[in-house]
Protein backbone atom coordinates (compact mmCIF):
# COMPACT_ATOMS: atom_id res chain seq x y z
CA UNK A 1 0.00 0.00 0.00
CA UNK A 2 1.27 3.43 -0.94
CA UNK A 3 2.14 5.65 2.05
CA UNK A 4 -0.18 8.63 2.33
CA UNK A 5 1.50 11.97 2.29
CA UNK A 6 0.32 15.28 3.67
CA UNK A 7 1.50 18.83 3.28
CA UNK A 8 1.45 20.45 6.74
CA UNK A 9 0.48 24.09 7.18
CA UNK A 10 -0.35 26.35 10.12
CA UNK A 11 -3.84 24.84 10.45
CA UNK A 12 -2.25 21.59 11.59
CA UNK A 13 -0.58 23.26 14.57
CA UNK A 14 -2.89 23.54 17.55
CA UNK A 15 -1.99 26.05 20.24
CA UNK A 16 -3.95 26.07 23.47
CA UNK A 17 -4.97 29.67 24.11
CA UNK A 18 -4.29 31.29 27.45
CA UNK A 19 -1.86 28.61 28.62
CA UNK A 20 1.69 29.21 29.81
CA UNK A 21 4.27 27.45 27.72
CA UNK A 22 2.70 28.21 24.35
CA UNK A 23 5.43 30.75 23.74
CA UNK A 24 8.43 29.24 21.91
CA UNK A 25 11.27 28.39 24.26
CA UNK A 26 14.93 29.11 23.68
CA UNK A 27 18.13 27.96 25.33
CA UNK A 28 19.74 31.31 24.68
CA UNK A 29 20.14 33.52 27.71
CA UNK A 30 20.68 37.27 27.83
CA UNK A 31 24.36 38.22 27.94
CA UNK A 32 23.78 41.06 30.39
CA UNK A 33 26.81 42.82 28.99
CA UNK A 34 25.97 46.00 30.89
CA UNK A 35 25.55 44.27 34.27
CA UNK A 36 27.25 45.90 37.24
CA UNK A 37 30.14 44.01 38.88
CA UNK A 38 29.69 43.13 42.54
CA UNK A 39 31.39 41.35 45.41
CA UNK A 40 29.23 39.23 47.76
CA UNK A 41 29.98 40.16 51.38
CA UNK A 42 27.11 38.44 53.21
CA UNK A 43 24.31 35.92 52.64
CA UNK A 44 21.12 35.86 54.69
CA UNK A 45 17.99 33.82 53.88
CA UNK A 46 18.21 34.07 50.13
CA UNK A 47 19.31 37.69 50.09
CA UNK A 48 22.83 38.69 49.11
CA UNK A 49 24.60 41.79 50.34
CA UNK A 50 26.91 42.96 47.57
CA UNK A 51 29.49 45.69 47.19
CA UNK A 52 28.84 47.06 43.70
CA UNK A 53 31.54 48.67 41.56
CA UNK A 54 34.17 47.95 44.24
CA UNK A 55 37.27 50.11 44.17
CA UNK A 56 35.58 52.96 42.30
CA UNK A 57 34.23 56.31 43.58
CA UNK A 58 30.71 55.02 43.01
CA UNK A 59 30.98 51.83 45.10
CA UNK A 60 27.86 51.10 47.14
CA UNK A 61 26.09 48.30 48.97
CA UNK A 62 23.22 46.59 47.18
CA UNK A 63 20.81 43.85 48.28
CA UNK A 64 20.16 41.23 45.61
CA UNK A 65 18.51 37.89 44.95
CA UNK A 66 19.53 35.08 42.61
CA UNK A 67 18.07 35.25 39.12
CA UNK A 68 16.14 32.19 38.00
CA UNK A 69 18.51 31.70 35.09
CA UNK A 70 21.32 30.77 37.48
CA UNK A 71 19.58 27.45 38.05
CA UNK A 72 21.12 25.50 40.91
CA UNK A 73 24.40 27.37 40.88
CA UNK A 74 25.10 28.55 44.40
CA UNK A 75 26.32 31.98 45.46
CA UNK A 76 28.60 32.32 48.49
CA UNK A 77 30.50 35.04 50.31
CA UNK A 78 33.52 36.09 48.26
CA UNK A 79 31.89 35.46 44.89
CA UNK A 80 32.37 38.01 42.14
CA UNK A 81 29.00 38.48 40.48
CA UNK A 82 27.16 40.49 37.84
CA UNK A 83 23.97 42.32 38.84
CA UNK A 84 21.06 43.86 36.95
CA UNK A 85 17.89 45.61 37.96
CA UNK A 86 17.89 48.26 40.66
CA UNK A 87 21.54 48.55 41.66
CA UNK A 88 21.17 52.00 43.20
CA UNK A 89 21.56 50.68 46.73
CA UNK A 90 18.58 52.76 47.89
CA UNK A 91 16.50 51.38 50.81
CA UNK A 92 13.91 48.71 49.90
CA UNK A 93 15.41 48.08 46.45
CA UNK A 94 16.37 44.66 45.13
CA UNK A 95 18.74 43.72 42.32
CA UNK A 96 19.27 40.35 40.63
CA UNK A 97 22.45 38.29 40.42
CA UNK A 98 22.56 37.03 36.85
CA UNK A 99 26.09 35.67 36.66
CA UNK A 100 28.75 34.25 38.97
CA UNK A 101 32.22 34.88 37.62
CA UNK A 102 34.75 32.01 37.54
CA UNK A 103 36.18 31.35 41.00
CA UNK A 104 39.91 31.60 41.65
CA UNK A 105 39.59 29.42 44.74
CA UNK A 106 36.88 27.72 46.77
CA UNK A 107 37.18 26.62 50.39
CA UNK A 108 35.14 23.43 50.77
CA UNK A 109 34.22 21.03 53.52
CA UNK A 110 31.80 18.15 54.04
CA UNK A 111 29.65 17.59 57.10
CA UNK A 112 31.71 14.47 57.89
CA UNK A 113 34.09 12.12 56.13
CA UNK A 114 31.28 9.89 54.83
CA UNK A 115 29.23 12.73 53.35
CA UNK A 116 29.51 12.81 49.54
CA UNK A 117 28.14 16.37 49.33
CA UNK A 118 30.75 19.06 49.63
CA UNK A 119 29.82 22.57 50.64
CA UNK A 120 31.59 25.71 49.49
CA UNK A 121 32.16 27.97 52.47
CA UNK A 122 33.89 30.91 50.80
CA UNK A 123 35.07 31.76 47.28
CA UNK A 124 38.06 33.69 45.94
CA UNK A 125 40.06 33.90 49.17
CA UNK A 126 43.83 33.42 48.99
CA UNK A 127 44.69 32.84 52.66
CA UNK A 128 43.18 30.56 55.32
CA UNK A 129 43.75 31.84 58.85
CA UNK A 130 43.43 28.92 61.28
CA UNK A 131 42.59 30.50 64.63
CA UNK A 132 43.52 28.31 67.60
CA UNK A 133 43.50 29.12 71.29
CA UNK A 134 46.52 27.96 73.29
CA UNK A 135 44.28 27.44 76.32
CA UNK A 136 40.61 27.75 77.33
CA UNK A 137 39.82 25.78 75.17
CA UNK A 138 42.86 23.55 74.63
CA UNK A 139 44.34 23.29 71.09
CA UNK A 140 42.96 20.56 68.83
CA UNK A 141 45.87 19.60 66.55
CA UNK A 142 43.86 17.13 64.52
CA UNK A 143 41.31 19.80 63.62
CA UNK A 144 44.20 22.12 62.70
CA UNK A 145 45.59 19.37 60.45
CA UNK A 146 42.27 18.95 58.70
CA UNK A 147 41.95 22.68 58.11
CA UNK A 148 45.47 22.69 56.66
CA UNK A 149 44.39 19.94 54.25
CA UNK A 150 41.41 22.08 53.20
CA UNK A 151 43.72 25.04 52.58
CA UNK A 152 46.15 23.01 50.45
CA UNK A 153 43.28 21.46 48.51
CA UNK A 154 41.84 24.91 47.76
CA UNK A 155 45.21 26.35 46.72
CA UNK A 156 45.17 28.80 49.62
CA UNK A 157 48.10 29.83 51.80
CA UNK A 158 47.62 28.81 55.45
CA UNK A 159 48.39 31.01 58.45
CA UNK A 160 48.27 29.85 62.07
CA UNK A 161 46.87 32.46 64.44
CA UNK A 162 47.52 31.39 68.02
CA UNK A 163 45.39 33.27 70.54
CA UNK A 164 45.44 33.56 74.36
CA UNK A 165 49.23 33.37 74.61
CA UNK A 166 48.88 35.11 77.97
CA UNK A 167 47.44 31.81 79.27
CA UNK A 168 49.90 29.31 77.73
CA UNK A 169 53.21 29.14 75.88
CA UNK A 170 52.96 29.14 72.08
CA UNK A 171 56.36 27.43 71.65
CA UNK A 172 55.31 23.75 71.63
CA UNK A 173 52.54 24.24 69.06
CA UNK A 174 54.75 26.42 66.87
CA UNK A 175 57.44 23.71 66.94
CA UNK A 176 54.89 21.03 66.00
CA UNK A 177 54.06 22.79 62.72
CA UNK A 178 57.53 24.18 61.94
CA UNK A 179 58.41 21.27 59.55
CA UNK A 180 55.44 22.21 57.36
CA UNK A 181 56.71 25.77 57.02
CA UNK A 182 53.36 27.26 58.06
CA UNK A 183 53.70 30.94 59.06
CA UNK A 184 52.12 32.00 62.33
CA UNK A 185 51.05 34.99 64.40
CA UNK A 186 50.51 35.05 68.17
CA UNK A 187 48.12 37.28 70.14
CA UNK A 188 47.68 37.84 73.87
CA UNK A 189 45.87 40.24 76.16
CA UNK A 190 47.70 42.97 77.99
CA UNK A 191 47.19 44.10 81.56
CA UNK A 192 44.23 46.21 80.47
CA UNK A 193 42.45 43.10 79.14
CA UNK A 194 42.71 44.22 75.51
CA UNK A 195 44.67 42.47 72.77
CA UNK A 196 48.20 43.82 72.62
CA UNK A 197 48.73 46.36 69.86
CA UNK A 198 52.09 44.97 68.72
CA UNK A 199 50.53 41.51 68.27
CA UNK A 200 47.70 42.99 66.20
CA UNK A 201 50.18 44.95 64.08
CA UNK A 202 52.08 41.74 63.32
CA UNK A 203 48.82 39.99 62.36
CA UNK A 204 47.84 42.92 60.13
CA UNK A 205 51.11 42.52 58.23
CA UNK A 206 50.10 38.95 57.37
CA UNK A 207 46.63 40.11 56.27
CA UNK A 208 47.61 43.20 54.30
CA UNK A 209 46.51 43.19 50.68
CA UNK A 210 44.93 39.74 50.88
CA UNK A 211 41.48 38.16 51.18
CA UNK A 212 41.73 35.98 54.29
CA UNK A 213 39.22 33.53 55.75
CA UNK A 214 39.18 33.02 59.51
CA UNK A 215 38.25 29.50 60.66
CA UNK A 216 38.32 27.83 64.05
CA UNK A 217 36.07 26.08 66.54
CA UNK A 218 33.91 28.01 68.97
CA UNK A 219 35.56 29.88 71.80
CA UNK A 220 39.01 30.37 70.26
CA UNK A 221 38.60 34.13 69.97
CA UNK A 222 37.76 34.72 66.30
CA UNK A 223 35.14 37.35 67.02
CA UNK A 224 37.46 39.10 69.46
CA UNK A 225 40.10 39.27 66.73
CA UNK A 226 37.62 40.57 64.17
CA UNK A 227 36.39 43.30 66.51
CA UNK A 228 39.98 44.37 67.17
CA UNK A 229 40.92 44.40 63.48
CA UNK A 230 37.69 46.02 62.28
CA UNK A 231 36.28 48.11 65.17
CA UNK A 232 32.96 48.69 63.40
CA UNK A 233 32.34 44.96 62.93
CA UNK A 234 30.57 44.46 66.29
CA UNK A 235 30.74 40.68 66.07
CA UNK A 236 29.13 38.97 69.06
CA UNK A 237 31.52 37.48 71.61
CA UNK A 238 30.65 34.67 74.05
CA UNK A 239 32.32 33.09 77.05
CA UNK A 240 33.74 29.58 76.98
CA UNK A 241 32.04 27.00 79.20
CA UNK A 242 34.40 26.26 82.08
CA UNK A 243 33.39 22.56 82.15
CA UNK A 244 33.32 21.61 78.47
CA UNK A 245 35.78 24.19 77.14
CA UNK A 246 33.31 25.06 74.39
CA UNK A 247 31.67 28.32 73.45
CA UNK A 248 28.52 29.20 71.55
CA UNK A 249 28.58 29.71 67.81
CA UNK A 250 28.70 33.48 68.13
CA UNK A 251 29.09 34.04 64.36
CA UNK A 252 26.03 32.53 62.69
CA UNK A 253 27.01 33.24 59.10
CA UNK A 254 30.05 34.18 57.03
CA UNK A 255 30.65 37.86 56.41
CA UNK A 256 33.38 39.74 54.52
CA UNK A 257 34.81 42.84 56.19
CA UNK A 258 37.23 45.32 54.68
CA UNK A 259 40.25 46.08 56.81
CA UNK A 260 40.59 49.78 57.68
CA UNK A 261 42.63 51.68 55.13
CA UNK A 262 41.64 49.38 52.27
CA UNK A 263 44.45 46.98 53.08
CA UNK A 264 42.59 43.75 52.38
CA UNK A 265 39.54 41.75 53.45
CA UNK A 266 38.86 39.28 56.20
CA UNK A 267 35.98 36.81 56.08
CA UNK A 268 34.69 35.66 59.44
CA UNK A 269 32.98 32.26 59.47
CA UNK A 270 30.84 30.43 62.06
CA UNK A 271 32.70 28.25 64.55
CA UNK A 272 33.01 24.62 63.47
CA UNK A 273 33.33 21.45 65.54
CA UNK A 274 34.33 19.27 62.60
CA UNK A 275 35.83 19.66 59.15
CA UNK A 276 34.91 16.82 56.80
CA UNK A 277 37.38 16.09 53.99
CA UNK A 278 35.58 13.47 51.91
CA UNK A 279 36.16 15.53 48.76
CA UNK A 280 39.94 15.94 49.03
CA UNK A 281 42.40 14.24 46.67
CA UNK A 282 45.70 13.46 48.49
CA UNK A 283 47.67 14.66 45.46
CA UNK A 284 46.28 18.16 45.95
CA UNK A 285 47.79 18.19 49.42
CA UNK A 286 51.18 16.82 48.37
CA UNK A 287 51.40 19.32 45.51
CA UNK A 288 51.52 22.11 48.09
CA UNK A 289 55.00 20.87 49.12
CA UNK A 290 57.41 21.33 46.24
CA UNK A 291 60.24 19.34 47.86
CA UNK A 292 57.96 16.30 48.26
CA UNK A 293 55.70 16.72 45.21
CA UNK A 294 58.63 16.17 42.85
CA UNK A 295 59.47 12.90 44.58
CA UNK A 296 55.84 11.76 44.49
CA UNK A 297 55.71 12.37 40.74
CA UNK A 298 58.97 10.50 40.07
CA UNK A 299 58.84 7.57 42.48
CA UNK A 300 55.33 6.88 43.77
CA UNK A 301 53.11 4.25 42.12
CA UNK A 302 49.84 5.39 40.54
CA UNK A 303 47.13 6.40 43.05
CA UNK A 304 49.59 6.29 45.95
CA UNK A 305 48.04 7.55 49.18
CA UNK A 306 51.54 8.30 50.56
CA UNK A 307 50.65 6.45 53.74
CA UNK A 308 50.95 2.82 52.67
CA UNK A 309 53.98 0.57 52.16
CA UNK A 310 55.63 1.15 48.79
CA UNK A 311 55.33 4.93 48.84
CA UNK A 312 58.27 6.40 46.94
CA UNK A 313 58.64 9.35 49.31
CA UNK A 314 60.60 7.21 51.80
CA UNK A 315 63.37 6.70 49.27
CA UNK A 316 63.16 10.34 48.20
CA UNK A 317 63.84 11.43 51.79
CA UNK A 318 66.54 8.79 52.28
CA UNK A 319 68.37 10.25 49.27
CA UNK A 320 68.43 13.65 50.96
CA UNK A 321 65.88 15.52 48.80
CA UNK A 322 63.69 16.44 51.80
CA UNK A 323 63.72 16.06 55.57
CA UNK A 324 62.18 13.14 57.47
CA UNK A 325 60.44 15.58 59.83
CA UNK A 326 58.69 17.25 56.91
CA UNK A 327 57.52 13.93 55.46
CA UNK A 328 56.29 12.76 58.88
CA UNK A 329 54.33 16.00 59.29
CA UNK A 330 52.83 15.69 55.82
CA UNK A 331 51.75 12.12 56.54
CA UNK A 332 50.17 13.17 59.81
CA UNK A 333 48.17 15.79 57.92
CA UNK A 334 47.15 13.24 55.25
CA UNK A 335 46.19 10.72 57.93
CA UNK A 336 43.82 13.29 59.42
CA UNK A 337 41.57 12.64 56.39
CA UNK A 338 40.84 9.15 57.71
CA UNK A 339 38.11 8.49 60.26
CA UNK A 340 36.04 10.92 62.28
CA UNK A 341 37.29 14.43 63.04
CA UNK A 342 38.55 15.06 66.56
Amino acid sequence: MARRTHDYDEDDVRVRPGRRGSRPRTRRRPAHENASPGFVIAVNRGRYRCLVDPGTPGERFVTAMRARELGRKGVVVGDRVALVGDVSGDPDTLARIVRVEPRQSALRRTADDNDPYERIIVANADQLVIVTALADPEPRPRLIDRQLVAAYDAGMDPLLCLTKADLADAGPLVAEYAPLGVPYAVTRRGEDGELRRDDLDELRRHLAGRTSVLVGHSGVGKSTLVNALVPDAERAVSDVNAVTGRGRHTSSSAIALELPGGGGWIIDTPGVRSFGLAHVDPEHVVNAFEDLAEGAAERCPPHCDHLSEGCGLDGWVADGHASRARLDSLRRVLASREGEPE
